[in-house]
């Protein structure tokens, strides 16, 4: 069986699904980006595990289903 095919710079979760850590030169910036996604989370009734540090967001917990909000995160990211 061969592995799925994620979504652009998305890598499998530990416990399944997928994952990714989005950068930024400061620590505001990725708090707004975590605000976004989870408004973007809720219009679709989707909860990714989000998690903040300086300069970082990691979103994980989506699965190969999720993959269209896995896209409009990555949108999210680059308009930013």
């Amino acid at each position: 069986m061969s592995a799925p095919i994620l979504p652009s710079g998305w890598k499998p979760h530990p416990a399944g699904g997928m994952q990714k850590t989005f950068l930024f030169p400061d620590f505001q910036t990725a708090l707004e980006f975590i605000n976004r996604v989870a408004a973007a989370a809720e219009q679709e009734g989707r909860y990714p595990e989000l998690h903040l540090g300086w300069g970082r967001a990691d979103v994980g917990g989506l699965f190969l289903s999720d993959s269209g909000l896995a896209a409009r995160i990555d949108d999210l990211f680059f308009r930013r």
